[in-house]
């Protein structure tokens, strides 16, 4: 009878273990591989997005224009892209896909913005006192940008019983910093169709 009752307890604790281990499984798959699960923005919109607005951006008037007028490369700095929808959307993926671009191209140069800007000139100012003289940065050295992109990311949802569709637009702006002028304006849409 005493294993009985040991063996009861012990049964029901493997029971109860093996029914919240769930059966769970987990594989790597394509980063570039498109994957729609909820309906939700995902990788896959902000990547498509991120692709035709660098395509857009490079080849655009703008700096053709620039390039005459002062005989170098634009400098860009990428200002507030707001979110604008009821999702919880970070448009850094998206943003660090329009740097790299526009980097890799060899036409256009990016500045730092924001915090990562500011971390920065921490950095240089802690050489001022803990770096040799000869390897120390030096501080008014740094690119100013000519131009600035912002913009926004806004969606509408529209749903009837166990069907909803969801239109995404992000609209990009790049701004002259010194005449305030817009210089160029890039718009993508996306619109899903979700049934439950």
């Amino acid at each position: 009878m005493k294993k009985l009752v040991l063996t009861v307890p012990v049964l029901f604790s493997l029971l109860v273990f093996e029914s919240c281990s769930g059966n769970r499984k987990v594989q790597r798959i394509d980063p570039a591989q498109q994957t729609d699960l909820s309906g939700r923005w995902n990788d896959s919109d902000s990547r498509l997005v991120a692709n035709e607005m660098i395509t857009d951006i490079l080849s655009g008037a703008w700096r053709t224009n620039f390039e005459q007028k002062y005989g170098r490369k634009p400098v860009l700095i990428v200002g507030n892209i707001k979110n604008r929808t009821s999702e919880q959307i970070d448009p850094v993926t998206f943003i660090k896909d329009l740097e790299r671009a526009c980097i890799n191209s060899g036409t256009i140069s990016i500045v730092q913005s924001g915090e990562d800007r500011n971390q920065v000139r921490e950095e240089r100012n802690e050489q001022q006192t803990f770096s040799s003289e000869d390897t120390r940065k030096r501080w008014g050295k740094e690119k100013g940008a000519d131009f600035m992109i912002t913009g926004v990311i806004s969606s509408i949802v529209d749903s009837y019983k166990n069907q909803r569709t969801i239109f995404y637009q992000v609209d990009l702006e790049l701004t002259d910093l010194e005449t305030n002028e817009k210089v160029w304006i890039g718009n993508k849409k996306i619109k899903k169709a979700v049934r439950n």
